[in-house]
């Protein structure tokens, strides 16, 4: 809360005309963390934070842009080279030579999918689903995350459609020096 509050204004408490505290950060923040943890609804943010649905849409537009901007260099960004040195050292260590992390893919059932859209969505479950791919270190390191694709796949049809492996074709990898079938 403090480095949001640092970085944007938007969520510092303050006095109105009348001398009436304004929405607290932790108001702000709550609503925001809660829609995108939950997938609730931003009229929802009323009942629980007695926040306004317009608030509710701009705290979180706001909260978002925060943690790119705050913490977007340390934690969204792919491993460089020292990374992968790192990585492929422990890996060794542990019994896994040449693995770089664990990738999986996953649908997450999407609770508020809007109905117009629910049809195109329907998983393996039967019910609106999104899935999302992702690629962690044994520090449990999120370095890759994809979310995307309408309707039931597989994991195939995700990985051919997921920009991790269009960046490995186009040659856009950190290097990793790697010994398949002896070459």
């Amino acid at each position: 809360m403090e480095f949001v509050e640092k970085h944007d204004n938007y969520f510092v408490q303050k006095v109105d005309a009348l001398g009436r505290l304004g929405l607290s950060p932790h108001q702000k923040i709550t609503t925001a963390m809660r829609i995108l943890a939950y997938g609730a609804a931003t009229d929802s943010a009323d009942e629980y934070t007695k926040i306004g649905e317009s608030t509710t849409i701009e705290s979180l537009k706001r909260f978002c842009r925060a943690m790119v901007e705050v913490f977007g260099d340390w934690y969204f960004w792919s491993p460089d080279a020292e990374d992968i040195e790192r990585i492929l050292h422990i890996g060794k260590q542990r019994g896994f030579p040449r693995m770089l992390g664990s990738l999986d893919c996953m649908h997450w059932k999407w609770k508020n999918c809007p109905t117009g859209c629910a049809g195109q969505y329907v998983g393996r479950s039967g019910k609106p689903t999104i899935i999302l791919e992702a690629v962690a270190d044994y520090e449990l390191w999120i370095w890759h995350v994809y979310f995307g694709l309408l309707g039931s796949n597989n994991d195939i049809n995700v990985l051919s459609k997921s920009p991790l492996f269009a960046n490995l074709a186009n040659g856009e990898a950190p290097p990793a020096n790697n010994v398949i079938q002896g070459k």
